[in-house]
């Protein structure tokens, strides 16, 4: 029953935020760069809307671990509970990828980029936020949030912060000598002219493999910041077809979706990262 009467509670609060969003938007598209909420000459500028968001997301996840730590009981309960079921999930499930050495050397970032991802993501659905900001004297809006992830700086932040980590672990995992042998030396046993040929094949195979690990980062933030900013733009597009007073019925599918693509999105980032560890550092194994 009262299953049933938080459901009855929540679906008519939803349409009326989202119908409130739409009213307030106007059908006003997201811009393909962040924009600063401050005017010019208040000394802020260099503040965007998507930081304040990032800000936003990083003080919440502060909070709820403040106060799921705050009263530490033996048997855990309520929001304690709670932390320690996110966090034993997550540590057990980069654990089965990584392996119980690697997992605690690097648990603290998959951990908390993945708790960043998801806050952020949401925090960018709910209905109205994209509508806070002012309109300047040549009728320009300028949100005061942004989605974080709708901003290819922050997943470019991101993605670059992960790959120099990658090296500083993939270097004092296995050591400088076997990360350049597992790029470019032979697998297996070879003599003669079959040694020459796979030397000069697994050399050039190396190069490319290079290639592949430079390209890394950008095809992580790029899959984040189109996935993300594509779902915003969707969601206002479908808003704009229909009058103002009914916009959010044909954004309403959508918008539970784009709930489901905002853990899905942090989880392939995050699943992602971790894989590409795994792949290099699993060479101290084979040797």
């Amino acid at each position: 029953m009262a299953q049933l009467f938080s459901v009855r509670i929540f679906i008519p609060v939803l349409l009326l935020l989202l119908s409130g969003s739409a009213f307030a938007a106007g059908g006003h598209q997201l811009p393909l760069y962040p924009e600063s909420p401050f005017s010019d000459g208040s000394g802020f500028t260099w503040i965007s809307n998507s930081m304040i968001m990032v800000w936003l997301a990083a003080a919440i996840i502060v909070l709820f671990c403040r106060a799921a730590t705050k009263k530490m009981a033996l048997v855990p309960s309520g929001l304690q509970n709670f932390a320690e079921w996110l966090v034993e999930s997550l540590y057990d499930f980069f654990g089965n990828i990584l392996g119980e050495d690697l997992v605690k050397r690097t648990f603290w970032f998959f951990g908390a980029t993945f708790l960043l991802i998801l806050v952020v993501n949401y925090l960018g659905l709910i209905p109205g936020v994209g509508t806070m900001g002012t309109t300047d004297a040549h009728g320009h809006f300028k949100g005061l949030l942004r989605g974080g992830n709708a901003d290819l700086n922050m997943t470019a932040a991101m993605s670059i912060t992960f790959f120099l980590l990658w090296l500083y672990w993939s270097f004092t995992e296995i050591g400088v000598k076997n990360f350049f042998a597992h790029i470019f030396a032979p697998q297996g046993t070879f003599t003669g002219f079959m040694k020459i040929g796979m030397i000069v094949m697994f050399f050039l195979v190396g190069i490319l493999e290079v290639v592949s690990i430079f390209i890394r980062p950008v095809a992580l933030s790029f899959r984040l910041f189109g996935n993300i900013y594509g779902g915003e733009q969707t969601l206002e597009g479908l808003m704009a077809l229909v009058p103002k007073y009914f916009a959010f019925l044909p954004a309403l599918p959508f918008y539970f979706m784009e709930l489901l693509v905002g853990l899905v999105q942090a989880l392939v980032f995050t699943l992602l990262c971790a894989v590409f560890l795994k792949l290099m550092c699993s060479h101290s194994e084979e040797h």
